[in-house]
């Protein structure tokens, strides 16, 4: 009995003891999930954050888009807290704040895809990075890791004149996964390995097309 009652005062000690700083740091990890800086005044990345966490963010940064990735969650329900439920949907979250909100769905792969293929998700990423009023942008899917992280990798490329091989460092050093980040991945083939940067005239001839095509839109009426 003695045994007993020790093992139960010990479990209340260590509640008691862990409790707080546990919960505390679920709270913190969940309001910023994995918010980090890719490139200062353009490009930022998280996972799914509570509706207090984007606000914070957003306005901290000026983010003028959020760009969501997730195909299962199209428009996320947010909580406030860590322990709430959903109160706000993310594309009215955004609405609120004045800021675009995008939808790119980069785990749906085309139809009888073979490995050369380039998702359409990747044309649909960088023409929205062409068009220099979106920024800041706000990239994020559920963790922030895999999906968020193998369009950071086609950022660096494209506008840092990364080398594959860098990109896929960055990528594993943000907990991608060594295994998940392998060259035979066929995510990892498609987004990254076959990606082709383009020349500096070839970004600055889309990147003024596409503020041509933003004025006119601006100019005739509400973004569609």
């Amino acid at each position: 009995m003695r045994i007993v009652l020790q093992w139960v005062l010990g479990a209340v000690v260590a509640v008691v003891v862990l409790g707080p700083p546990a919960a505390l740091y679920r709270s913190q990890y969940i309001h910023a999930k994995r918010f980090r800086e890719v490139d200062a005044g353009k490009l930022y990345r998280s996972g799914q954050m509570t509706a207090e966490g984007f606000r914070e963010f957003i306005e901290r940064h000026g983010i003028k888009t959020v760009v969501n990735l997730q195909h299962e969650e199209p428009d996320p329900l947010l909580p406030d807290d860590w322990l709430g439920k959903g109160k706000v949907r993310e594309s009215e979250l955004c609405k609120e704040l004045g800021v675009g909100y995008r939808l790119i769905t980069p785990d749906i792969l085309p139809p009888g895809n073979t490995l050369e293929t380039e998702p359409p998700a990747v044309k649909e990423w960088i023409a929205l990075l062409d068009d220099e009023k979106n920024y800041p942008i706000l990239l994020h899917c559920k963790a922030g890791l895999h999906r968020t992280g193998r369009l950071t990798a086609i950022y660096r490329m494209e506008y840092h004149g990364w080398s594959e091989g860098e990109a896929l460092r960055e990528l594993r050093a943000n907990g991608y996964g060594f295994v998940a980040a392998s060259e035979n991945d066929e995510f990892v083939i498609q987004f990254i390995q076959n990606y082709k940067p383009r020349s500096k005239n070839e970004r600055l001839t889309a990147g003024a097309a596409g503020q041509v095509v933003g004025g006119a839109v601006a100019a005739g009426g509400a973004r569609p």
